[in-house]
């Protein structure tokens, strides 16, 4: 009873909070944040919070614009010409879609977008990128940004080694946060209902680790309400998708898939931060048109 008691204190602490909660996403290519934007587009629009993304590559890479070269009059699945367009043409994609999310500020890292791979070590260990510079600049966004929450992908064994990267410089970032207003890191990926995958940390990296007394939070962006049902929340979704239109193939692929936005909570934000969270997604889930 007094965790519930709690939990409701903190709900109506986030929704009185003058500008609502504060997230930075930290991802590595722009179309990333395509596995949470529901959540994000609830915080800012629905919640009246705010929302800041850092993007950790130059996003020279990502030639499957097939359909996208007749739209940019450019030969996107040319690595020479992605190379030489696609930073400029994704970043403009991604401030596309963070107006729709209401994201406010966009921080570019600009490390090379190399290529498709799944071992981080290069990347961690400053081969392949300047991961000093990206370790500086991501501890000063987080000390000028008054960020309550973090959001990056999961960094399961799957992924690609740029998001593994990512994920794991911010949790190292909330890590290093020497500030009194820690923020709580959470792992994302979208999901079909019913979905099999379970996380628990990925090998060799133990700030990876998911406390096992935390649940997984959820969004369910494919709830239907309004007249005939025929409205959810997927619209949201598709929009965010659809802005990353030199990605015509990939985004295509992802159109109105993924019912449930996932969330996993690291061991290195504490108990103490459990509550907070499911205050977070108890009024993310309950705002708007969730019929909850």
């Amino acid at each position: 009873m007094r965790n519930v008691y709690l939990s409701f204190l903190l709900l109506l602490s986030l929704a009185a909070h003058a500008q609502g909660p504060r997230v930075l996403i930290v991802t590595a290519h722009p179309d990333d944040e395509t596995m949470f934007p529901v959540t994000i587009f609830k915080i800012t629009r629905e919640l009246k919070g705010a929302a800041d993304l850092a993007l950790i590559t130059d996003a020279s890479g990502g030639y499957n614009g097939l359909v996208a070269s007749s739209y940019y009059g450019l030969n996107l699945v040319d690595s020479a010409t992605g190379r030489k367009h696609l930073p400029l043409i994704r970043k403009k994609e991604l401030m596309a879609s963070g107006e729709i999310m209401g994201i406010g500020n966009f921080f570019f890292l600009d490390q090379l977008d190399d290529y498709y791979n799944r071992n981080e070590k290069p990347y961690l260990q400053g081969k392949n990128w300047d991961i000093a510079y990206v370790e500086k600049k991501l501890d000063n966004i987080l000390a000028n940004g008054n960020y309550d929450f973090i959001f990056c992908l999961v960094p399961h064994e799957g992924q690609h080694a740029h998001h593994k990267t990512a994920s794991i410089s911010a949790i190292r970032a909330v890590q290093r946060f020497k500030g009194a207003n820690k923020p709580i890191v959470l792992g994302s990926q979208s999901q079909d209902k019913g979905y099999a995958f379970r996380f628990n940390g990925l090998g060799g990296y133990p700030e990876t680790d998911i406390l096992k007394t935390a649940p997984v939070f959820e969004l369910d962006r494919s709830y239907s309400f309004g007249e005939d049902k025929k409205h959810s929340y997927m619209i949201v979704a598709d929009w965010v998708k659809a802005a990353h239109k030199s990605q015509s193939g990939d985004m295509n692929q992802a159109m109105h898939r993924g019912d449930l936005e996932v969330f996993w909570y690291f061991a290195i934000n504490g108990e103490a931060g459990v509550a907070k969270t499911r205050a977070l997604f108890d009024a993310v889930n309950a705002s708007g048109y969730s019929g909850k």
